[in-house]
């Protein structure tokens, strides 16, 4: 089930945050603008306002993981001795911990 915001609602088994950790920068960034503008538009419930709060606050901090994870991997091509770069891969916790 989904919201006019095409966020999943709050079924049981479900909750403001259900298959964020799965989405790429770009559909987490474009929900995340779809959130803000419903919470700055009004007209909803408290229970649905504090739903699309907590979304947003998910999609935020994916959003957030994403960019450290590329800003990492940009470090570390660019750390590379003799100017040659190759792929690192990175895990989400070695991009919180910089």
């Amino acid at each position: 089930m989904t919201d006019a915001t095409g966020a999943a609602g709050t079924t049981p088994g479900t909750g403001p945050d259900a298959g964020i950790e799965e989405l790429p920068y770009d559909d987490a960034f474009a929900e995340l603008q779809r959130v803000v503008a419903a919470l700055e538009s009004g007209g909803q419930s408290l229970e649905a306002t504090i739903t699309l709060y907590e979304r947003a606050v998910a999609l935020q901090r994916r959003c957030e993981r994403l960019l450290a994870e590329a800003e990492l991997r940009v470090q570390q091509l660019m750390a590379r001795p003799g100017g040659a770069l190759a792929a690192v891969d990175v895990r989400p916790e070695d991009a919180a911990e910089e």
